[in-house]
């Protein structure tokens, strides 16, 4: 099989299902922000040593491939309802994320200042990561406007920016790097 199929030269991607629809609508940027979100998890992972975090960031990057299966779905629900099953993000996704969010803290000392993106590379790539989490949590409340999006997902986005963070300061205290922190400058 072809990996080009030349039916989106013109601006337009099929939605799973089979429906077209413009690369610019909601629905779009909100899935292809959560694409760009696994492959910087991807870089992340390559940069990385700790056995422990890759495997986290393998069963995240599953997770946010399910979200974009989800996300390019547009009738999710009806699809559920006639017994297609569908991976979707759930409750206990964000339970997880908030259980390793707790136990990773646990590594660390407590803020003092607010901490600048940086230290390490992967500890980089995942403030990088953060950011990102953040675009795609930005993208699915646009599209919630517009169409149902079911309230876990944003929920899962929110955490996951958050563990992004904690990880980074994890990275960065496993690697023996101080963390940059941010000192106002005298105007």
């Amino acid at each position: 099989m072809k990996i080009y199929t030349k039916g989106g030269d013109a601006g337009e991607t099929s939605l799973f299902g089979g429906q077209r629809v413009r690369k610019d609508t909601s629905r779009v940027e909100a899935y292809g922000a959560v694409d760009e979100l696994n492959a910087i998890l991807g870089l992340a992972v390559a940069e990385l040593e700790d056995k422990d975090l890759i495997e986290l960031l393998r069963v995240i990057q599953a997770s946010l491939f399910d979200l974009g299966g989800e996300l390019a779905t547009p009738d999710v629900e009806e699809r559920q309802e006639r017994g297609k099953a569908m991976p979707r993000v759930s409750e206990p996704d964000v339970a997880e994320l908030e259980s390793w969010i707790d136990r990773l803290e646990g590594e660390l000392e407590p803020l003092r200042s607010f901490v600048l993106p940086g230290g390490a590379r992967a500890a980089a790539l995942l403030h990088l990561a953060r950011t990102i989490c953040r675009r795609a949590e930005r993208r699915v409340v646009s599209l919630s406007e517009k169409e149902a999006v079911q309230p876990v997902v944003l929920r899962y986005l929110n955490r996951l920016s958050d563990l992004f963070f904690v990880l980074a300061r994890v990275v960065n205290r496993r690697s023996g790097v101080v963390e940059p922190t941010w000192v106002g400058r005298e105007r």
